[in-house]
């Protein structure tokens, strides 16, 4: 029973690193722990289902919000986005070189890495520009430049008046 449970708590630790949701990491734990309980008791299979389910349970309510919560803020410059490309849009970055449309990419710096980035408005958007990006397609962001990003330059303008006090300009 041993073997089992070592073997259900690798397969579990595998599908986490696919996944990183943080539930299949607790499932593991619990694999491990009854795996533990099996080589002290190898006929106490109640014991050793036991074990799992309350690791696993004591795991996924007390220990995963807290570990969620430390995986995805903000430290810094540096944004761990949730999901795929859910954090990556509408993130502020600066151009690391000239950014070009289809024909001449470039890159950008986002969360800690270096990304290849096109040119949304096809324009060439030069080195150290602020831009938004506004589109991911597969390992490549599309970006505009801040004050030129569609429906942006009204919601920046509303945030900045919004942190200066008194009206002030914070340029």
């Amino acid at each position: 029973m041993v073997v089992v449970w070592v073997l259900v708590g690798l397969a579990m630790l595998g599908f986490e690193l696919h996944h990183l949701a943080l539930y299949a990491l607790f499932v593991a734990i619990g694999a491990f722990a009854a795996a533990g309980v099996a080589v002290a008791a190898p006929s106490a299979i109640a014991a050793q289902v036991l074990t799992m389910v309350v690791t696993t349970a004591l795991g996924i309510v007390a220990v995963r919000p807290f570990v969620s919560r430390v995986f995805h803020h903000r430290r810094d410059d540096i944004h761990v986005a949730r999901g795929v490309h859910g954090g990556l849009t509408g993130q502020e970055v600066l151009t690391l070189d000239l950014v070009g449309g289809t024909g001449s990419p470039g890159h950008v710096g986002l969360a800690g890495e270096r990304w290849l980035a096109l040119s949304g408005s096809d324009r060439p958007i030069p080195t150290g520009t602020l831009v938004v990006v506004t589109a991911v397609t597969g390992t490549t962001l599309t970006v505009w430049r801040v004050d030129e990003a569609p429906g942006r330059v009204q919601e920046l303008d509303i945030e900045r008046s919004e942190a200066a006090p008194d009206g002030a300009d914070e340029e």
